[in-house]
């Protein structure tokens, strides 16, 4: 890795020679700027308006513009000469516990390397000092033409720096958050919890970026004269209507995904039931079993099947008075059929025969 900045890191009366490294690097896709109707480059040229001619980056140099409007020219001479120690020396100035430092202030990251044999012993105790405390450096810099803050850090076996804002320039959160009046109920928190239980943690390396991915596969299709993939349409989030039940649906939906069961596995255990129940209730009567039998359900079980069915005391009775109103011929052939009601029978040839003697009588 090519250094950027070279110079040392003052500890105390212990100076560290060191090469600064960017720590980071970017992997967006760039792109150029064309016109349109041809596809030629646009390109920026630099051109003094005092001679209207382009001019060469060896020409150009540094100035600052007055509030008349005039040129200041300043010098890398200029600003090598600063009287201030951090010209060219990380120094550090206070040793903090990590948390003290908000994220909001740090910037860019960068590996410090030890420059040359003789500052490897330095640098590893200032390493190992930093591991011991459990705290980081506050150090002051200059680089790019300004003073910057900086706060160093074990990062395996190396030193990281990362440039932190001054805290003048972290602007205060003011008309950010919402408006008092606000509350949240405790269910609300229980639920909130549970999801935040539910994702859990993950692997950071696991993250890639995906937009990148997708431009290099257009760019690809196109380089290859072939078409670029299809935009894949997604649902649009609903409007969250009720709290609780975002929440609730946020937490089942995340379970199931954690488990690796898919989601219409619910929706199938809830339909289940409703075509049971319209079914069962239009298609044959329930089953009695011991209970109760009225005599239409009697009559047509008797002309479905033959068979011969147990009756109990209260069919026994509606049979008496059915044999009673019908004719003998009916009732000789219902006592038949039910062959296994003996005494009924009986009782209804009986009174048949009782009724019969007492018409030839009167008659």
């Amino acid at each position: 890795m090519r250094s950027i900045w070279n110079g040392a890191i003052s500890f105390g009366l212990v100076s560290i020679p060191i090469k600064l490294v960017n720590a980071t690097e970017s992997h967006s896709v760039s792109f150029r700027q064309i016109h349109t109707e041809d596809g030629g480059r646009i390109r920026y040229r630099k051109v003094c308006e005092l001679e209207d001619r382009e001019v060469t980056q060896a020409e150009i140099g540094k100035a600052y513009e007055d509030a008349d409007g005039s040129m200041i020219p300043i010098t890398d001479e200029d600003l090598s000469q600063l009287p201030i120690p951090t010209a060219r020396t990380i120094e550090i100035v206070a040793f903090v516990p990590e948390d003290r430092i908000d994220p909001l202030q740090m910037g860019s990251a960068y590996y410090l390397a030890a420059s040359g044999a003789p500052a490897a012993k330095p640098y590893t105790l200032l390493r190992e000092a930093l591991k011991r405390s459990n705290r980081v450096a506050i150090a002051k810099f200059a680089l790019r033409g300004r003073e910057r803050l900086g706060m160093l850090r074990v990062v395996g076996d190396a030193i990281a720096m990362h440039g932190l804002l001054w805290p003048d320039e972290v602007r205060a959160p003011e008309g950010v958050a919402p408006e008092a009046g606000v509350t949240v109920r405790d269910q609300e928190l229980d639920l909130a919890d549970a999801l935040m239980d539910t994702l859990g943690e993950i692997d950071l390396d696991d993250l890639h970026d995906e937009y990148r991915e997708a431009v290099e596969e257009v760019i690809a299709a196109k380089a290859a004269g072939e078409r670029p993939p299809e935009v894949r349409e997604e649902a649009a989030p609903g409007k969250v209507l009720d709290l609780m039940a975002a929440l609730e649906s946020s937490v089942r939906a995340a379970r199931e995904s954690r488990d690796g069961e898919e989601a219409g596995a619910a929706e199938e255990a809830e339909v289940r039931s409703l075509p049971q129940r319209k079914t069962s209730s239009r298609r044959a009567p329930k089953e009695t079993g011991g209970k109760k039998s009225t005599s239409t359900a009697a009559k047509k079980t008797a002309a479905k099947k033959a068979e011969p069915k147990k009756s109990t005391a209260k069919s026994a009775g509606s049979a008496k008075k059915t044999a009673a109103r019908s004719t003998a011929k009916k009732a000789t052939a219902k006592s038949t059929t039910r062959g296994g009601d003996k005494p009924a029978a009986k009782s209804t040839a009986k009174s048949t025969a009782k009724k019969t003697a007492s018409r030839r009588r009167s008659a």
